[in-house]
């Protein structure tokens, strides 16, 4: 046989089984897809900075406070601190005791006046007074029995008529003046109304003028608005308060952390979620619990020089309670920038 009908037969072959190839192909029942893979749900990144539970309290001088020159500054920075502890003075607390002296002693003048005058009148003045009631009251009744005598004497002379006149004139002065001894006595018996009234209103004024007096004295001192850890001292002894206040204080007893989450991200949260915080620098990470989620959305402008970085992102303040190895760690890290990691 020549190489030609070699060559034809073998193309023949290849061509017959190609053919049956295709045909067990077509005839071969189609694969089922393979299910495509679920992806498991994603957590949340934000930044976020170390903040006490108690957030940092700014102690300043009262607004409109025309002294704001400190006095005395009784605590130290680190130093811990009871609620209601003084903790400054400003420089007028002197004059402004003095004015609380003041109103004490004025009200201690207004109480006295209003006993007296309920009071009215001593047990002894009331007794003496009534003798001199009675002591009117017998000689008006003596002049009337001589101004009856005389009277009867008429008659026999004309100086009865003088002597009677003067007996009647007698026994009227002595009426007027038992009249008026009678009214003296109701007067120390029971006080006036309109005298009570006056007491009582000026009672009432001292009083208000003594809690005046103790209100501005108060602004005068600072005192601890919780129990916590003096972080900062702005003012010593003998310098204004200025901008910046005068002290910060805060309860580092529960350190958390505040992140900025995307409003995108918020359907994925949920309290109680696990979360890691990173320091920058630590190759530790601390455990957070996710407590709590902010009630606003509000706008954050980030200046940067990244293109494509977001320029007006919309964030909501999520608050995380770190673990207790977390607070030790970052204790004296209050404001420090960290990263967050909340899982799902």
């Amino acid at each position: 046989m020549s190489a030609r009908h070699w060559l034809l037969g073998g193309v023949v072959l290849a061509a017959l089984a190609g053919g049956a190839w295709w045909w067990r192909q077509g005839r071969a029942e189609p694969q089922a897809a393979a299910p495509a893979s679920v992806a498991a749900p994603a957590g949340v990144g934000a930044l976020g900075r170390v903040d006490p539970a108690s957030r940092i309290r700014k102690l300043s001088a009262p607004g409109g406070f025309n002294v704001t020159r400190i006095q005395r500054v009784l605590v130290a920075e680190g130093e811990q601190v009871q609620q209601g502890q003084l903790l400054a003075e400003f420089g007028d607390v002197a004059l402004k005791d003095a004015s609380v002296a003041q109103a004490q002693a004025a009200l201690a003048e207004a109480r006295a006046t209003l006993a007296k005058v309920r009071a009215a009148g001593r047990p002894s003045e009331i007794e003496a007074q009534r003798a001199r009631i009675r002591n009117l009251a017998t000689l008006e009744a003596i002049n009337r029995r001589d101004a009856q005598r005389a009277e009867t004497l008429v008659p026999s002379g004309a100086g009865a008529f003088v002597t009677a006149d003067r007996s009647r004139a007698q026994a009227e002065a002595a009426a007027a003046a038992r009249a008026e001894a009678e009214a003296v006595l109701e007067t120390l018996s029971r006080p006036r109304p309109e005298d009570l009234a006056l007491a009582e209103a000026q009672l009432a004024n001292a009083e208000a003028q003594l809690t005046k007096a103790q209100a501005d004295a108060a602004l005068s001192r600072i005192y601890a608005p919780i129990a916590g850890t003096i972080l900062k001292l702005y003012a010593r002894a003998g310098d204004p308060v200025g901008s910046d206040g005068l002290l910060e204080l805060a309860d580092l007893a529960q350190l958390d952390v505040l992140a900025d989450v995307y409003e995108t991200d918020l359907p994925r949260l949920r309290l109680g979620a696990e979360a890691e915080v990173i320091v920058p620098g630590d190759p530790r990470r601390y455990a957070a619990t996710l407590r709590e989620v902010g009630w606003m959305v509000r706008r954050t402008t980030q200046a940067g020089t990244d293109p494509v970085a977001a320029v007006d992102s919309r964030t909501v303040e999520v608050r995380l309670t770190l673990s207790e190895a977390g607070r030790q760690a970052l204790l004296h890290r209050s404001n420090m920038q960290v990263q967050v990691a909340i899982r799902p």
